[in-house]
């Protein structure tokens, strides 16, 4: 995150905030599963299984089959990176959302859920290095965890501020997430709209902007 240009860094947060949104929505559609934190349905799925809970079981395992299948279409869009590839991801993310948010209106809400859990998998992608996530954008594990090692970085005399990037990035998941929490409760999976414009507005943005 601190490698990043500062236009860059706002990009990433406005993905983070995106993602955030989005997973309050499915997390509120779900009653307690996710559509990007596949940590927490890791946990949900060892619980289920140990309880013999088959059926709650079930549900966490298919998300999680879909994640991967959405890494692996995002690797796959993003390719060996240049400078298109961010808008490539973020184009194929932006129709995956638009998709759920047409199944939600139709009243296949399992399909939307499968088709969130496709878009946030591939989001993950928009910064992808060597072949690997440059920037956590739907989870926040390892972004606290920097913010914990710059603050301690700080008291052996480094740089006092240099946990602000990681910071921001939070709040801007979080602070999506609330959003998307009164939305769902406004609107339902309608509320996968503004998710659709802001993918596809960020979508341009990448298209435009010039190389280099």
């Amino acid at each position: 995150m601190r490698s990043l240009a500062p236009s860059e860094r706002v990009l990433a947060t406005l993905l983070a905030a995106l993602a955030g949104y989005v997973d309050s929505l499915g997390f509120l559609q779900m009653g307690g599963l996710f559509v990007s934190f596949m940590s927490g349905n890791s946990t949900r799925l060892a619980a289920s299984l140990a309880q013999a809970d088959w059926v709650p079981a079930g549900v966490a395992a298919g998300l999680l089959a879909l994640f991967v299948l959405g890494a692996l279409l995002g690797a796959l869009v993003a390719g060996s990176g240049g400078p298109r590839s961010r808008s490539r991801v973020l184009m194929v993310e932006t129709g995956l959302l638009a998709g759920a948010a047409c199944a939600g209106a139709m009243g296949a809400a399992p399909l939307a859920v499968a088709l969130m859990v496709l878009a946030m998998a591939v989001e993950n992608s928009v910064f992808l290095r060597n072949g690997e996530v440059g920037v956590s954008l739907t989870y926040m594990t390892g972004t606290l965890v920097k913010i914990g090692q710059a603050l301690a970085a700080a008291l052996r005399g480094g740089d006092p501020w240099a946990f602000r990037p990681y910071l921001v990035l939070w709040i801007g998941l979080i602070g999506g997430a609330v959003i998307g929490a009164l939305s769902y409760g406004a609107m339902g999976l309608a509320a996968l709209w503004p998710a659709v414009l802001l993918s596809a507005a960020l979508a341009a943005a990448t298209r435009l902007r010039p190389a280099g």
